[in-house]
């Protein structure tokens, strides 16, 4: 029970690394809170600071989740589904303590608790983001039609894997509640698109 504990702990405060606020002040002297959607994640990443300062805090933001779904197998322990710290990861990444639990929008962890957990699903829903993206020019829309995507393949090819079912569907909620306010600029057709894909 305690070793089960200790995992959920780390896997929140592994979560909880505000990897766009650590990288835009480290090296770029800029406190990303205070520019483009005022967001920690990837995208207003990539906006505030560039394509190389965004695929590193990407890159930070996925491995957090992968690293949370491999602890019970650092662990040693089989009393804990790997998803679910996973999941506990995503919670940090939006809610971290260490940035006044003001996060991202879950979509980078998300999928590195897949790639930590199902790297084939990993790659399925990578193509189907950026292929999303070059068609829509929307991030956020690309990243809640991937979520649902993850869902749809489950279903279709291993729906005996309950735990991942029910995951893939927290996950997919808890990105369309994080991209609320995205959905309301679409409808208004006020959402910044990307302009290198």
């Amino acid at each position: 029970m305690f070793t089960i504990i200790l995992i959920l702990i780390l896997a929140y405060l592994i979560g909880s690394i505000p990897s766009g606020l650590i990288i835009g002040k480290t090296f770029y002297n800029t406190d990303i809170r205070e520019h483009g959607s005022k967001n920690l994640g990837g995208t207003n990443t990539f906006r505030t600071l560039g394509i190389k300062a965004g695929l590193i805090v990407t890159s930070m933001d996925v491995l957090k989740g992968t690293l949370a779904t491999l602890l019970p197998l650092m662990f040693g322990t089989d009393n804990l589904h790997p998803l679910i710290p996973g999941v506990v990861a995503v919670i940090g990444h939006m809610y971290p303590i260490f940035a006044r639990f003001k996060g991202g929008k879950a979509v980078a962890t998300s999928g590195g608790i897949l790639l930590g957990f199902s790297p084939i699903l990993f790659g399925i829903i990578l193509i189907v983001f950026f292929l999303t993206l070059y068609l829509t020019k929307y991030v956020s829309l690309s990243s809640m039609i991937t979520s649902f995507i993850s869902i749809i393949y489950v279903l279709a090819f291993q729906r005996e894997q309950w735990i991942l079912l029910i995951v893939v569907s927290v996950l997919f909620i808890f990105i369309c509640y994080r991209h609320r306010a995205n959905i309301k600029r679409i409808i208004n057709k006020t959402e910044p698109k990307i302009k290198w894909l």
